[in-house]
């Protein structure tokens, strides 16, 4: 009797173990009638047409739009910073500038991929502007600063 009732036993566990396995497939599964178009899914499911979907290449319209965010932040850091010059409150500049880092930070390294002469004159024209600020001349920051604005907008366009 013993081994009968172990035997049972093994048996039992293993087909709860097995139950036990196969509930978490099932939660997973979709229901087969969910996965059946409806004759107007049919009629009006698309194919993706995007390059990125049929040869594995990156759509770059879709990688400058992801980063349009950060380079409108680096745009409004700028007319901020302008501002403040323009003001002759170049303590503020200092402040509004500072913040240029933090954003540039996102974005830089797609910009440096796809063209390191706008990385580079990005780069330069944070430090003149930098300097001009410290200096606090305001024909050389507001130079700086739109030559920055330029190289801004030819980066998101890239």
């Amino acid at each position: 009797m013993s081994y009968t009732n172990r035997l049972i036993a093994i048996a039992a566990l293993c087909f709860l173990a097995l139950a036990g396995c196969n509930t978490g497939e099932q939660a997973n599964t979709p229901p087969a009638s969910s996965t059946a178009p409806t004759a107007e899914q049919s009629t009006t499911a698309q194919p993706s047409t995007s390059p990125s979907a049929t040869s594995g290449k990156t759509d770059t319209k879709t990688e400058a739009s992801a980063n349009q965010p950060g380079f409108q932040a680096l745009t409004n850091v700028v007319a901020k910073t302008k501002t403040a010059v323009n003001a002759g409150d170049f303590t503020k500049a200092k402040d509004e500038f500072d913040q240029f880092e933090d954003s540039w930070s996102k974005v830089e390294d797609d910009v440096k991929a796809k063209s390191a002469k706008t990385y580079d004159a990005i780069e330069e024209g944070m430090d003149q502007t930098t300097a001009a600020i410290k200096a606090s001349d305001k024909t050389k920051a507001l130079a700086a600063l739109q030559t920055l604005d330029q190289n801004i907008a030819t980066a998101a366009k890239s």
